[in-house]
């Protein structure tokens, strides 16, 4: 563990007090160091600290692995709820994140924080061969202000995604679009956006059915 500590350290630039100080940090390097903070549990301010100048779209990432694989409610009315509020911001185009101080304080199981990152470690390695800055209009202030407008729409159909695995395609989405905002590829912005939309279909069929169960039942 104390090799993957400093080897992760070491590829993310340099560190004070197990806060990372990057310029050119790969999304994996600083998930790694995360997961690697002392101490049981994680504080969402811990959290936001360590991913420091690029937290927006960090915490983007952070907010959609839950939701990859099967998860129980209310985890995938958490996120989208979170995303919300990460989302208003960045279209609004303030410059960081801001969130409430009793949120700040809200704490997670660090080796819960550090299971699902051995998850996506090797998967974000994977795309991070094959991302590379391009389709610059993202890194416009338009287009962060047009990116949060799209991930508000991917929060609330979180929130209202069918249990257990309607948040999959939505969790992989924003992980995609989060990725990309953090590498400033617009191709991987574009693929993840193309699975959001797929997404956000399935749960919009999903809801549809339901009501039009309700109103079958009821013979309204």
């Amino acid at each position: 563990m104390a090799a993957v500590r400093n080897s992760a350290r070491a590829r993310a630039g340099t560190a004070t007090c197990g806060h990372v100080l990057y310029s050119g940090a790969r999304t994996s390097d600083v998930l790694t160091v995360l997961a690697n903070q002392e101490g049981d549990r994680l504080t969402v301010g811990d959290i936001v600290a360590v991913l420091r100048d690029r937290a927006f779209a960090l915490l983007v990432v952070l907010l959609g692995l839950p939701n990859c694989l099967p998860m129980p409610p209310p985890i995938p009315l958490v996120c989208g709820l979170l995303l919300l509020l990460v989302a208003v911001q960045i279209a609004i185009g303030k410059s960081s994140p801001w969130l409430p101080k009793a949120l700040l304080g809200r704490s997670v199981a660090r080796k819960d924080v550090e299971r699902a990152v051995k998850r996506a470690v090797p998967v974000l390695r994977r795309l991070e061969r094959w991302s590379r800055p391009r389709l610059s209009v993202f890194e416009t202030a338009l287009g962060m202000r047009g990116m949060g407008i799209a991930l508000l729409t991917l929060s609330l159909a979180l929130i209202v995604a069918a249990p257990v695995i309607g948040q999959i395609p939505l969790g992989l989405a924003v992980c995609l679009v989060g990725l990309g905002l953090v590498e400033r590829d617009g191709i991987l912005v574009l693929v993840g956006l193309g699975i959001g939309s797929l997404g956000v279909l399935l749960n919009a069929g999903f809801a549809y059915a339901i009501v039009a169960g309700i109103i079958s039942l009821f013979h309204l």
